[in-house]
C-alpha cells in the first residue's frame, strides 16, 4: 500500500474504539500528509487515493508510553528481588561498558517491543555514564526513527550517587567497599549541565517528532542548584523536564528529613513545577502534593508494573484524577518492569486502583485508564496532536484483529483494550499514516538480526562488566538491609492516602 502522490490515504472498514460508545462503530479515516482530515462513514476521497482495507479490525490511537528507559533494553531479565535502591546499586553492572552501537541497540530492543504492542510514542529517560553525550543520545534517537516511533528523549542526570543521596548508606559500607563505591561518583554539576546544553543545542531530530528534554533523575540525587540548572536549561530550550518523584518510601522519608517538607513541596519551592514538568511514579505523594501538581498543570507518569515489581507501593490514581492531575501511563524500563507492554500497564493501572478500597465508586474506570494511556500520556510528552483518532491529529493508529481470542466475544471496546488485550491482537500499526508494523511484522526492523546482535552484546557485556557484578554482590546485602530499615519508618502521608475514601 502506497500513499497517493497528493499524500492521501483512506482507511475503510474498521471499527473505531470510542469511550463514548460501548462497542466500536464503523468509521472511515481520511489521511492527508500523515494527518487525519476526516473521520466518518462513507467518506469521499480524491481520485486515485489508495484504500487500506481494515475490515475485521478495531482501530484505536497509538498508545503513548509516558515513562521508559531505552538504555534498559539490554538489561531485560537481569534481576529478581530488587528494590529500587538495589536496582540503582546494580546500575554499573547491568548498564556499563556500552558502545555507541550498544546504545542504539538497547533502545531499538525497547522500541521494537513497544511498536509490536501498540505503542507509537514514548518519553525516554536515557542514562549514560559518566556524562550524557551527543553521540549516545543521537544513537537512541536513530533507534526510534528506525522503528518509526515518536519520542521525547531526556538525558537522565544527577550530581550525587545513591550512596551520597541516602544519609548513612556510605558509612554503612565496609571501608574497602566505600572506596569502590566512590569510583561511581558523578561528574561535577557544571560539566554535566554543559553536556546537556550541547545535546540540546545540536539536536537534529525534532523534525521527525523525536524531541529532547531534561531529566534530573531523582531530587535527592541532585543538589538544589543542579535541579535549578536543569530547569533553566529546559526552559531556555523550550523542552520538558522529567524526574522520578516519590517513587519509593525511602525517597519520601529521606526527602522529608532533608527538606522538612514533601519532595513535591520542595520542587514547588524551587520553581520546577509547571506544564512542562512530569513526575514519574508519584506513589508517595499526599493529597496536598496532588493538588500542587494539578494547580501547576504538571503531569504524572503512572508506572504500575514497576511500582509493584520493585515493591514501591500503589499510586492513588483515583485521588490524582479527582484532584485534577493530568495522568499518563508508562511501562518504566525493561530492567524494572521486564517488558514494554502498554496493554499490560493499562490493565495493572486499572486493577491497582481497585485493590486500594473495596468501594467500586472510588475505582478508576477503564475509560479513564484508556484516556490516560493516550491523551494523558501525550500531554505529558508535550504533544497536542497525538492520542486521538480525530481530525487534526496525526494518523498514529493501531489495528487490532477482532478474530484474536482477546476479542472473542467483543462486548465493550475500550474496556477490552484495557482488560483483555495483551498485544497478541495487534495486526497493524501506523504512524503518520505510514505502516510501521504490518501483518504482525515490523516494516523497518529485521527482528532476526536484532536478536543476533542483542545476544552478541549480552555475552560481550556480561564479560566486560564482570567486575561490576562482583561489586554489586558485595554491596547488595548492605543496601538490602539498610534501605528497608529507612522504609520501615512511619510516613503519615502514605497512611493518609491508604485511608478508604469517604
Amino acid at each position: 500500500m502506497a500513499i497517493s502522490e497528493k499524500g492521501f490515504l483512506l482507511v475503510r472498514g474498521a471499527l473505531l474504539a470510542d469511550p463514548a460508545r460501548r462497542r466500536g462503530a464503523p468509521a472511515d479515516v481520511l489521511i492527508e500528509d500523515g494527518v487525519i482530515r476526516a473521520v466518518g462513514i462513507g467518506l469521499a476521497a480524491p481520485e486515485g487515493t489508495p484504500v487500506f482495507d481494515a475490515a475485521g479490525l478495531l482501530m484505536h490511537p497509538g498508545l503513548v508510553n509516558a515513562h521508559t528507559h531505552g538504555h534498559s533494553g539490554l538489561s531485560k531479565g537481569m534481576g529478581d528481588r530488587w528494590t529500587l535502591e538495589l536496582l540503582l546499586a546494580a546500575s554499573p553492572w547491568i548498564g556499563g561498558g556500552r558502545s555507541v552501537e550498544d546504545k542504539k541497540l538497547t533502545t531499538l530492543i525497547c522500541a521494537a517491543e513497544m511498536v509490536a504492542k501498540g505503542c507509537t510514542a514514548a518519553y525516554d529517560l536515557y542514562y549514560e555514564f559518566p556524562l550524557p553525550s551527543r553521540d549516545g543520545l543521537d544513537a537512541a534517537a536513530a533507534a526510534y526513527a528506525e522503528a518509526g516511533m515518536r519520542a521525547v528523549i531526556a538525558p537522565m542526570v544527577a550530581d550525587r550517587t545513591l550512596y551520597e543521596a541516602i544519609p548513612g548508606l556510605m558509612d554503612a559500607l565496609p571501608d574497602a567497599l566505600q572506596g569502590q563505591a566512590a569510583r561511581l561518583r558523578a561528574m561535577p554539576a557544571e560539566q554535566t549541565l554543559g553536556a546537556i546544553g550541547e545535546v540540546l543545542k545540536h539536536w537534529r531530530w525534532s523534525g521527525q517528532d523525536i524531541r529532547p528534554a531534561v531529566a534530573p533523575t531523582i531530587p535527592l540525587h541532585c543538589a538544589d542548584e543542579f535541579l535549578c540548572g536543569c530547569a533553566r536549561l529546559a526552559r531556555e530550550h523550550g523542552v520538558g523536564l522529567h524526574s522520578h518523584v516519590g517513587e519509593s518510601k525511602v525517597q519520601a522519608v529521606v526527602g522529608r528529613q532533608r527538606y522538612g517538607k514533601t519532595l513535591v513541596a520542595h520542587l514547588d519551592a524551587l520553581g520546577l513545577l509547571g506544564p512542562d514538568f512530569t513526575a514519574a511514579h508519584a506513589v508517595w505523594m499526599d493529597d496536598d502534593d496532588l493538588r500542587r501538581m494539578a494547580d501547576h498543570g504538571a503531569s504524572i507518569a503512572h508506572n504500575p508494573g514497576s511500582n509493584m515489581r520493585l515493591g514501591n507501593g500503589m499510586f492513588p490514581l483515583r485521588r490524582a484524577l479527582d484532584a485534577g492531575c493530568n495522568v499518563g501511563i508508562g511501562t518504566d524500563g525493561a530492567s524494572s518492569a521486564d517488558n514494554q507492554n502498554m496493554y499490560e500497564a493499562m490493565r495493572y493501572a486499572s486493577m491497582l486502583s481497585k485493590v486500594q478500597t473495596p468501594d467500586p465508586r472510588h475505582w478508576a474506570t477503564s475509560d479513564e485508564v484508556y484516556r490516560a494511556a493516550t491523551v494523558g500520556s501525550a500531554r505529558a510528552l508535550g504533544f497536542t496532536d497525538i492520542g486521538l483518532i480525530a481530525p487534526g491529529y496525526k494518523a498514529d493508529i493501531v489495528f487490532l484483529d477482532l478474530g484474536s481470542i482477546n476479542w472473542v466475544p467483543h462486548h465493550w471496546s475500550t474496556n477490552q483494550i484495557v482488560h483483555s488485550e495483551d498485544g497478541g491482537g495487534v495486526r497493524h500499526v501506523m504512524t503518520g499514516g505510514r505502516l510501521i508494523f504490518r501483518d504482525g511484522r515490523h516494516a523497518g526492523i529485521d527482528m532476526a538480526r536484532l536478536a543476533r546482535e542483542a545476544e552478541a552484546a549480552r555475552a560481550r557485556l556480561e564479560a566486560l562488566n564482570a567486575e561490576w557484578h562482583e561489586l554489586y554482590l558485595k554491596l547488595e546485602p548492605v543496601v538490602a538491609s539498610f534501605c528497608p530499615a529507612i522504609a520501615a519508618q512511619p510516613y503519615h502521608a502514605r497512611r493518609y492516602l491508604c485511608d478508604a475514601p469517604g
